[in-house]
């Protein structure tokens, strides 16, 4: 069983920046695929950004460029850097694993088995 904890949402005003944490537990965690995805009021959850096992990223394009997501296997910890934050950032944000050894690209909830309980990200304008 795997857990995910997220941290380091918050409020922050437009053209700021955020750093979101996830802590995950496990002895496999070089074998996890990490997601971040988010969810605003009354939307589908999307997906933000992906770094396979082997260190490859994706990103969607409305954060390309501005946001990073990097991974630390001796902390088992996958970050998300949000720079230059819109008010169309603003939701719950999930970080989601999966066991894949596979580079390829998962942008789709279902291919995640993983969840973290979210951290809401609000900017302002």
């Amino acid at each position: 069983q795997v857990q995910l904890v997220e941290s380091g949402g918050g409020l922050v005003q437009a053209g700021g920046s955020l750093r979101l944490s996830c802590a995950a537990s496990g002895r496999t965690f070089n074998s996890y695929v990490m997601g971040w995805f988010r969810q605003a009021p009354g939307k589908e959850r999307e997906f933000v950004a992906q770094i396979t096992w082997s260190g490859v990223t994706f990103y969607a394009d409305s954060v390309k460029g501005r946001f990073s997501i990097s991974r630390d296997s001796a902390q088992n910890t996958a970050y998300l850097q949000m720079n230059s934050l819109k008010p169309e950032d603003t939701a719950v944000y999930y970080c989601a694993a999966d066991t894949k050894w596979s580079s390829s690209y998962y942008a789709r909830p279902s291919e995640y088995e993983y969840w973290g309980q979210g951290t809401q990200v609000t900017v302002s304008s």
